[in-house]
């Protein structure tokens, strides 16, 4: 039999743009339809940096433009936007690479709501990069005129950064665990999910936030019972000292070494912390949970044990 796995998909297999996501969703599907190929169960789940941002950037344009006619957008709906736009590609992309393959599954999307503590600290302190980079004087300005937070991003540029409370629940966990067990390839999660939080009565209310989507992917993957979570980013393997001549890449991590690591600051936060901190809580979440950090186009051999970071108790 093969294995549930959970991939949380980088923002480098989505692209930055409508054109570019398209592209890069034919060769995302490949890689995954490698692994459903094999006989394994995938949900996936993704990010929605770039997107969301240009999301919520145009509706402001267009709120400023014609305020008789359209009111703000809350970012909780743009990520809903996002999960739509992004989900629309994705599973057309593995529909057709199945079908390609002779391989007879469905690919759904389902809408997916994520419950957050309304009293998270995250709300207090942003950190969560959304949208395209910026030059300082671009941000500057953005800080200045719309009093954004906004943080260099790892050597790369500026952006804008929004709260990124932690998931709690996943509230759609019922209907992907009836698609999955249907036998269909599932993507859920879609930036992280659409965060909400109970109010009065039975309502759930939306979050001006943006979840982490690598945490959501462990919370899903958990809740799914999955035997491992694949977290596919630009590197190989995660690395210490990165970038630098002594960099050294780690072929497992456990939650000892991973702790010397953090404290030490070699992972940067808002990029390979995240994962790590992800991959850990999947991995210890409960016996026999392994996760795995690696490339996009390496995720079949890291499955098979022949690269990759691989996290486990």
């Amino acid at each position: 039999m093969g294995k549930r796995i959970v991939i949380a998909l980088g923002g480098n297999a989505l692209g930055k743009n409508l054109p570019e996501q398209m592209a890069a969703v034919q060769n995302t599907a490949k890689a995954i339809v490698d692994l459903i190929e094999e006989g394994d169960d995938v949900v996936i789940a993704h990010g929605n940096g770039p997107q969301v941002g240009m999301i919520q950037e145009a509706m402001t344009q267009l709120t400023r433009a014609y305020p008789e006619k359209y009111i703000p957008c809350p970012l909780s709906v743009c990520v809903a936007m996002s999960q739509g736009y992004i989900g629309y590609d994705l599973q057309n992309a593995l529909r057709e690479e199945m079908l390609n393959r002779g391989i007879d599954r469905g690919a759904a999307t389902v809408l997916t709501q994520v419950e957050v503590d309304p009293e998270d600290p995250a709300f207090k302190y942003p950190t969560k990069p959304i949208g395209a980079f910026m030059t300082k004087e671009e941000a500057d300005k953005l800080v200045k005129e719309r009093d954004y937070r906004v943080v260099e991003d790892a050597g790369r540029g500026w952006r804008r950064v929004v709260a990124s409370p932690k998931p709690q629940g996943i509230v759609e966990i019922d209907t992907i665990r009836s698609l999955v067990a249907t036998n269909h390839v599932v993507i859920a999660c879609g930036g992280g999910g659409i965060p909400v939080y109970p109010t009065e009565g039975n309502h759930l209310k939306g979050a001006a936030a943006v979840i982490d989507k690598d945490f959501a992917a462990a919370r899903l993957a958990e809740q799914l019972d999955a035997d491992a979570l694949v977290i596919l980013t630009a590197v190989e393997k995660v690395a210490v000292h990165f970038g630098k001549p002594d960099q050294k890449d780690l072929d497992e991590l456990t939650p000892e070494t991973a702790a010397k690591y953090i404290e030490e600051g070699e992972f940067a936060p808002g990029s390979m912390l995240p994962k790590v901190e992800a991959a850990l809580q999947f991995a210890q979440s409960g016996p026999g949970r392994e996760s795995l950090i690696t490339k996009l186009e390496l995720a079949s051999d890291g499955i098979q044990g022949k690269t990759g970071t691989r996290v486990h108790a």
